[in-house]
């Protein structure tokens, strides 16, 4: 067989011993190159040759006096040993011709084995002689073998090194590094191509291992700033996980396999449980530390105290990044201040109530709705004295009722503006009346301009009174069939008050107008006495006094209070309109009788009557 030496194995050829087979046949014919090399290479014959060495047997058998047979017999014998040496030394060239010819063949197949192999079907290297003796051909073909031998060993290095880094991040993501063996190289494909696909898959691996330690660094910092926050051992946590992922180790030998993954990622997890859960505890905590220090007016230096805990009292999870902003200690601190704060109330629970009472009645106040305040304090008084009732329990009671005292104010809050607007219209309304009486408006006294001003606004405003009214009634009903009750102002029903209003104004317009014919029939019967009997002085004017702001028989007072006392009147709706009746100003029953002078007297001592300026 072909070796990968470069030698080629021949078999042994053995010389015949010319000398021998020309001594005892005569007739046998030796080229006399044959017997020089003979005589050349052996040195211990010297000059013997054949024909020598026949001469001195032929001699030696005429001394002892050999018969002829018998020499015939020496030298047939000595022909046929002649022959048979040479039989075996042709065997032999034959054999190693053959041999030959097989180390040819198989270096032939060789060489396309590791052509195809090496994936190079066009070496530059390959000899294409096929001619010439079977050794030049060897010759010929052996340096491309070597070559391709080398080339061989080099891929096969190559190949194990690709995949020996191949099984070992598949061993590192599965996490069975530890049991990584020598990788099996296929040596029947050893291409370029192949090896391309592995150096492919390679660098692929190489991109995921190098994504999931950027994963591991990610879920590591996390845990480390979690833990942080938490006041937790980060290298403790962090090594149940996995002991190559503290700081001590390089980046390379961080496991980064799915196993410690996923444990990271549960680790987090639960972190980010415990910051939630500690974080909602501490944000409980802080909401009831500041509810009891606004109960007990709480100085701010002994606030000042517990701002660690309070600082995150609106803040989310992820804002809450100060190392030991959650930790077990600040949060028992704060508990046990809780707690003694809880004691605390417990001794001032009197105080504390009466002052949420305080704040309902202030509450019902601000919304206009009457409750007996005495009363629900002597109960509150009582339920404490009597211990019948915890007193969280009675705080809870009581914001709750708060918290109700706010709902039903908001849901007035629309009509009670209304009504704050309607009651300073009509406080416009009433000193544009008394103004309108007072006959020196338009003098040239001080603040007159001002009067004027205020008097046009007065105008607009009251003329917007009769849709205010109808849109406060509108929506005042709507609420009552909205909450099936009846909207209560001050312990006087509101629709009961507008609705007096309403008429009393209506009786106002009407009473204004009536004055207003009756002066005019006055100033036309003054016409025609001037007509029948001439004209005659007019006694001087006497001088108005201006009629003083108060509450007037419309029923409407200046700061409101007459107008809600309107509605806690409504039963007397008839002795109010009697009296307004009584207090109207009439003619004289003899008036045709009394002269002018008197005529005008009569209508200056009256009340003033309303005029537009």
């Amino acid at each position: 067989m072909w070796g990968r030496g470069g030698a080629f194995p021949l078999a042994p050829v053995t010389s015949c011993s010319t000398l021998q087979i020309c001594a005892q046949n005569p007739h046998f014919w030796c080229h006399p190159s044959s017997m020089a090399a003979v005589d050349t290479d052996n040195p211990v014959l010297g000059h013997i040759t054949c024909r020598t060495l026949l001469q001195q047997l032929q001699k030696i058998w005429d001394e002892v006096g050999e018969f002829d047979d018998e020499r015939d017999r020496i030298l047939i014998q000595l022909e046929q040993e002649c022959l048979d040496v040479y039989k075996r030394k042709v065997d032999q060239a034959v054999k190693s011709r053959a041999h030959l010819l097989q180390t040819l063949a198989d270096a032939r197949v060789e060489l396309t084995n590791l052509q195809s192999t090496l994936g190079e079907k066009t070496y530059g290297g390959i000899p294409e002689k096929t001619s010439g003796t079977i050794k030049e051909q060897l010759a010929a073909i052996a340096p491309t073998l070597e070559k391709l031998w080398k080339q061989k060993d080099e891929r096969m290095n190559e190949f194990s090194d690709v995949q020996s880094q191949i099984q070992k991040i598949n061993a590192e993501i599965s996490g069975t590094d530890d049991l990584v063996s020598s990788p099996v190289v296929d040596e029947s494909d050893l291409s370029l191509k192949k090896l391309n696909m592995f150096r492919a898959q390679l660098k692929e691996l190489q991109k995921e291992k190098s994504d999931r330690l950027h994963r591991v660094l990610e879920f590591v910092s996390t845990v480390h700033d979690l833990c942080a926050v938490l006041g937790l051992d980060f290298l403790t946590n962090i090594a149940d996980v996995h002991p190559t992922l503290n700081d001590c180790t390089g980046l390379q030998s961080k496991s980064i396999s799915n196993d410690t993954l996923s444990r990271l990622a549960k680790s987090v997890l639960a972190l980010r449980e415990e910051k939630n859960q500690r974080l909602k505890k501490l944000q409980d905590l802080a909401t009831q530390l500041i509810d009891l220090w606004n109960l007990m007016d709480t100085s701010a230096e002994e606030r000042g105290i517990f701002d660690h805990v309070t600082c995150n009292i609106s803040a989310s999870v992820d804002e809450v990044t100060m190392p030991g902003a959650l930790a077990l200690e600040l949060i028992e601190q704060a508990e046990v201040e809780v707690g003694r704060l809880d004691q605390l109330k417990a001794s001032r629970m009197k105080e504390i109530a009466l002052k949420k009472q305080s704040e309902l009645e202030i509450i019902y106040a601000l919304a206009h709705i009457e409750i007996d305040t005495e009363a629900a304090q002597d109960k509150i008084l009582s339920l404490i004295d009597s211990g019948n009732i915890e007193p969280a329990d009675l705080l809870m009671d009581m914001d709750d009722k708060i918290f109700k005292a706010k709902e039903e104010a908001f849901s007035r809050k629309e009509i009670l503006d209304k009504v704050e607007k309607w009651m300073s219209a009509t406080e416009e309304e009433i000193w544009l009346d008394d103004y309108n009486r007072d006959d020196n408006r338009y003098n040239a006294s001080r603040g007159a301009h001002l009067n004027l001003k205020r008097a046009e606004k007065a105008r607009i405003l009251v003329n917007k009174i009769p849709a205010l009214v109808d849109s406060l009634i509108f929506k005042t009903r709507s609420w009552e069939q909205d909450h099936g009750v009846t909207f209560i102002y001050d312990g006087v029903p509101l629709l009961a008050m507008l609705e007096e209003y309403t008429l009393l104004r209506q009786e106002r317009e009407e009473e204004k107008k009536r004055m207003k014919d009756h002066k005019k029939f006055h100033e036309q019967m003054n016409k025609d006495q001037e007509t029948i009997f001439g004209s005659t002085s007019t006694p001087a004017k006497q001088p108005s006094t201006r009629k003083a702001t108060g509450p007037r028989t419309s029923g409407v007072g200046s700061n409101g209070s007459s107008t809600r006392r309107l509605s806690s009147q409504n039963g007397s709706r008839s002795v109010n309109r009697d009296a307004r009746r009584d207090s109207r100003p009439a003619a004289p029953v003899n008036y045709v009788a009394i002269s002018k002078e008197d005529t005008a007297s009569q209508i200056t001592g009256t009340d003033p009557l309303p005029s537009t300026p």
